[in-house]
């Protein structure tokens, strides 16, 4: 039996054929893991449970949701969704939205999302509290190869997004959303920062008010 098979690596990534992946994520030891494969690598990451991370995952949701609500932009939403090229890539970000004419481009009953049949999402947003280099790093080349349009890193211990918009053939730093217009990146930062003082209502009228300016 190989490495693959007896050990289950967790946060890292590891070569794999597309079958050891498949076989390592139908494992009862990963249930709770979130996997992803890439150039011939699979990584399999426990889900958080920690205060700090399940927070700012609460408020970067309901963040992008209020402003979307607020300036009529047509949205749906993914928590911890699994996008699958079949044999190439797989992703489970933390925070995934279609947006646009492609809000209701998933169809209800679907799975995994087969991204050979469907579009990719317009932003991912993964929240890192341990896996901030590989965010930054191998995750970023992923999702650039996969084609979603805006591609943010919410850092936990820094309180801080890096936002980027993905072109054809890599990746650029924004301070603004470009897929949903007129969201500035420093009002959801500002949004976590005041989430540390503040219960999660007073954060959401805050944005509120900011929202409506």
């Amino acid at each position: 039996m190989n490495e693959v098979k007896t050990k289950l690596p967790t946060d890292t990534w590891v070569t794999a054929t597309w079958e050891e992946y498949l076989e390592a994520i139908a494992d009862p030891v990963a249930e709770k893991a979130k996997g992803y494969y890439h150039n011939r690598q699979m990584r399999l990451e426990m889900l958080p449970v920690g205060n700090d991370h399940a927070s700012d995952h609460v408020i970067i949701i309901f963040a992008v949701n209020l402003f979307a609500m607020v300036k009529g932009i047509a949205i749906n939403g993914k928590d911890n969704c699994t996008y699958r090229k079949t044999g190439i890539k797989e992703a489970q970000p933390d925070v995934s939205y279609y947006i646009g004419e492609k809000a209701v481009a998933i169809p209800w009953g679907t799975y995994i999302i087969n991204l050979d049949i469907y579009p990719p999402p317009a932003l991912v947003i993964e929240v890192a509290n341990t896996s901030i280099a590989d965010d930054k790093g191998e995750k970023r080349l992923m999702y650039e190869d996969l084609k979603v349009k805006e591609y943010w890193i919410l850092d936990v211990k820094k309180v801080q997004i890096t936002p980027f918009s993905i072109t054809e053939g890599g990746s650029k730093r924004i301070s603004e959303s470009q897929v949903l217009p007129g969201l500035s990146i420093a009002i959801l930062e500002e949004a976590l920062r005041r989430s540390r003082q503040m219960n999660q209502a007073e954060v959401g009228a805050w944005l509120l008010s900011q929202f409506q300016q």
